[in-house]
């Protein structure tokens, strides 16, 4: 039952972490940049492997000091972010228009409009805690042409609260016998607080007049 919440086992925090072995951190850069630059990223474990990535740094698992894997890890978020701004930004529109994909679907881009309407600038930021509009939104402030410094900004202040702020968290959770002992029900803790969001907006959506019309 918990890998089912979790997703399948190759998707599970602790299974990637532990695989990559003394490459860990690498491993998590490049993943933390793929979900937050590269649209193929948007399946990928963002909250919850950030969140174990503490939990191995504060169990000795990561032999890095907790700094130097945040700055890494902020880093690559912002990079990633970056990338995926001049890759909407080359590419414009076209990026989206594919009707009958199966991993580019229609609701992950509406949804993200949505977002990105709602909250303007600070959709950059907010969005790095909601799973599948981080990926998408970076791709689609460069197709909006937002302008650069200001999406950088922007970009950086959510990675920071985002990559530091949720590795933190999990390494300082991690001095918890209880948490080490629940590494499992703490993850689904994570994967579900991070899908709060998205229930809050569909509740809205359907108590908003005219919302099943749009």
């Amino acid at each position: 039952m918990t890998a089912l919440a979790l997703g399948p086992e190759w998707l599970q925090p602790d299974t990637i972490i532990s695989w990559l072995g003394p490459w860990a951190l690498i491993g998590l850069a490049l993943i933390v940049f793929a979900e937050c630059g590269l649209l193929l990223g948007f399946f990928l474990p963002g909250d919850s492997l950030l969140f174990t990535g503490g939990l191995f740094v504060a169990q000795g698992s990561i032999q890095t000091p907790l700094w130097l894997v945040c700055l890494i890890l902020v880093v690559a978020a912002t990079a990633g972010n970056a990338t995926g701004y001049w890759v909407g930004r080359a590419a414009g529109p076209a990026v989206f228009d594919r009707p009958k994909s199966r991993l580019f679907k229609p609701q992950h881009v509406r949804k993200t409009q949505e977002f990105f309407d709602k909250y303007g600038n600070r959709a950059i930021v907010l969005g790095r805690f909601v799973p599948i509009v981080r990926t998408f939104i970076t791709v689609m402030a460069g197709v909006g042409r937002m302008e650069p410094k200001r999406y950088l900004g922007y970009s950086l202040i959510g990675g920071v609260a985002w990559a530091a702020g949720v590795t933190v968290l999990g390494f300082w959770l991690g001095q918890f016998e209880v948490v080490r002992n629940n590494i499992e029900l703490m993850l689904i803790a994570i994967v579900a607080v991070s899908i709060v969001p998205i229930v809050i907006e569909v509740l809205r959506a359907r108590r908003t007049p005219g919302a099943h019309a749009r």
